[in-house]
Formats: structure tokens, C-alpha cells, sequence
């Protein structure tokens, strides 16, 4: 247990120092190592991914991937992660910046992260500057990646060996699900179960705005007063535009407002193929006898008819 929270620790380190410094990412809080800290596993009983409890937005994402695999043998599983990049996001200084994006890989157990000496230089130079981990020391099984710029890295790539079931008994020749997770933006939940300033925010009571106020940090703060006196004040974290105005009436949970969320989060699911070499070798050699046995009938045909020809014309 120790050794697993020094893992995290140093992977949250080194996370935030790559993005940081590798991609120059602005005002990003989307780390998937919270998602680390908090859930031993990221896949729940009903197939939910913990991604989805901050990102509360659905996108769609695609996944490729071979049919089939090999035993040893390494192969790329991509998800896309297509998003209008004209588009900015709120970042937790309140500044417009550029939308990050992340994914995560949950591979059959005994398919790990490829080693470096075994990834192909094409791979090598699309990931490049991509720091791909395991999920934790107990799921090495399942690969996380990001936050990384989503303009340059709408496709991520997973460079994936498959396991040996001659040397792992526990390993099968089967078809085995693997899932994938992918988000573009920034979380409106926080991990403590705080609104990120990624949100719509609305109001607290019904009643009509007396008055609004913004402070040096570009905070607004909206002052409402109910029909029975009560006053409530609601603060609208800086770089959100209001909807509202001095004098409005709201209904409860009102919007004060846009909606300035440009992100989201979306995961699928598929199969692969472990597959055993010896089958393919008989499968080949299946199709090869009957290849020579079609050829030997015609050729035998050949020869009958050329026989019958010779007596009809003797």
C-alpha cells in the first residue's frame, strides 16, 4: 500500500512537471491522477469510467484497434478525440485558454504499456513528448494519458504488447473486451465534490437582483433579495459571463450564467483477438489442402475428358 501511494505521489509529480513544461497546457486541473488517488479501480460495477463523476458533459470518441493480436506481439490502440479546436475553455484563473485533452485505456489483464525497445520509430515520433503510464502498480493493465494541447493530440496513441499464455498460464487464447475513455476540456467537479468555475451557476433563491458587485479578482457577486426580505448573496467566479442583470426576477436555480463548458467526456468499448499462432498455421494449411484437392480434381477432369475425346474419336 505504501509503495503504491509513493507511485501516485511521483506520477502526480511527474504528470504536472511534463504538461507543464512539455506542453506549455495552460490552467489545467483534469489530471487523471486524481481519478488515481481517489478510485483503486476507474471502471465501476455498471461500466461507468471515474472520469464521467468530474466531466459531467458526454462527447463522443472512437476507438481502433486490431481485430486480432498475437501472442507477444506489439500493436497501437487509438482514440480519437475530435473536437471543434477553434474552441476555448474557462481556465482556473478565470482566463480563456485552449482545451486540453486525456484518455485512459483499459486493457485485459496481461496486455501492458509496450516497452520503449519494442515501439516502432513511427510511433515513437507521432507520441512524441506523450507521457503514457500505468494506471497504478496493482493495473498495469490500464494506461492513462494527459493533460496534453488537444489541438496536436486529437488521436491518442497506445503503443500495447500482448501476452505470452505459454508463459502465463493464466492467459487464454480468448476474445477479450477492452473499454477507452476520452475527455476534452476541463472537469466542472472537483475530487473534494466542489463546482470547478467550468459550470453553470444558478440561483440560490427566488427573488429580484438589488444589486451586483465585481471585486479586483473579476468575481461577481449577485445580490438577491426574496419576496419575504430574505438576502442572499451569490458569488459568479471571474471569466464567466453574466446572463443577468440589476433589477431581473429569477426563479430558483435560475441561470446567472453561460454556459461556458466546451469539453466533455465520452467512453466506448470493443474486442480483441488473443490469437493462437498454431491455429492460423492449420487454418492456412486447411485452406492450402483444399486448394491442391480443387486443382486436382480439374486436372482430373482435364484428364477424363481428353480420354472420352480419344475413344469417340477412335
Amino acid at each position: 500500500m505504501a509503495t503504491n501511494k509513493f507511485f501516485k505521489s511521483l506520477l502526480l509529480t511527474l504528470t504536472i512537471a511534463i504538461t507543464s513544461f512539455g506542453f506549455g497546457v495552460q490552467e489545467s486541473s483534469a489530471y487523471p491522477v486524481f481519478a488515481q488517488q481517489n478510485y483503486s479501480n476507474p471502471r465501476a460495477a455498471n461500466g461507468k469510467l471515474a472520469c464521467a463523476n468530474c466531466h459531467l458533459n458526454q462527447k463522443a470518441i472512437e476507438i481502433e484497434a486490431p481485430q486480432a493480436v498475437l501472442p507477444n506481439s506489439v500493436f497501437e490502440v487509438e482514440i480519437k478525440v475530435p473536437y471543434d479546436t477553434s474552441l476555448q475553455q474557462i481556465g482556473a484563473n478565470g482566463k480563456k485558454a485552449d482545451l486540453n485533452v486525456g484518455g485512459i485505456l483499459i486493457l485485459p489483464e496481461g496486455f501492458k504499456l509496450a516497452p520503449k525497445n519494442q515501439i516502432s520509430a513511427e510511433v515513437k515520433a507521432k507520441n512524441k513528448g506523450v507521457f503514457i503510464s500505468p494506471y497504478s502498480t496493482e493495473f498495469d493493465n490500464i494506461l492513462v494519458v494527459g493533460p496534453i494541447a488537444g489541438k496536436t493530440h486529437q488521436e491518442l496513441i497506445f503503443p500495447v504488447v500482448a501476452p505470452d499464455p505459454e508463459k502465463n498460464s493464466d492467459i487464454k487464447y480468448l476474445t477479450y473486451p477492452f473499454y477507452a475513455g476520452g475527455n476534452r476540456g476541463r472537469g466542472q467537479v472537483y475530487p473534494t465534490g466542489e463546482k470547478s468555475n467550468v459550470n453553470v451557476f444558478g440561483s440560490s433563491q427566488a427573488g429580484q437582483i438589488t444589486e451586483i458587485t465585481v471585486s479586483e479578482k473579476g468575481d461577481s457577486t449577485v445580490t438577491i433579495t426574496g419576496s419575504n426580505g430574505t438576502t442572499t448573496s451569490q458569488t459568479v467566479p471571474n471569466g464567466l459571463s453574466l446572463i443577468v442583470k440589476k433589477g431581473d426576477i429569477l426563479k430558483t436555480d435560475q441561470a446567472l450564467n453561460a454556459d461556458p463548458n466546451a469539453g466533455g467526456f465520452g467512453q466506448e468499448e470493443s474486442e480483441i483477438v488473443l490469437q493462437n499462432p498454431i491455429r492460423i498455421v492449420g487454418y492456412l494449411a486447411f485452406c492450402f489442402s483444399i486448394l491442391l484437392t480443387q486443382i486436382t480434381l480439374v486436372l482430373k477432369k482435364k484428364q477424363f475428358e481428353k480420354v472420352q475425346a480419344a475413344e469417340l474419336n477412335f
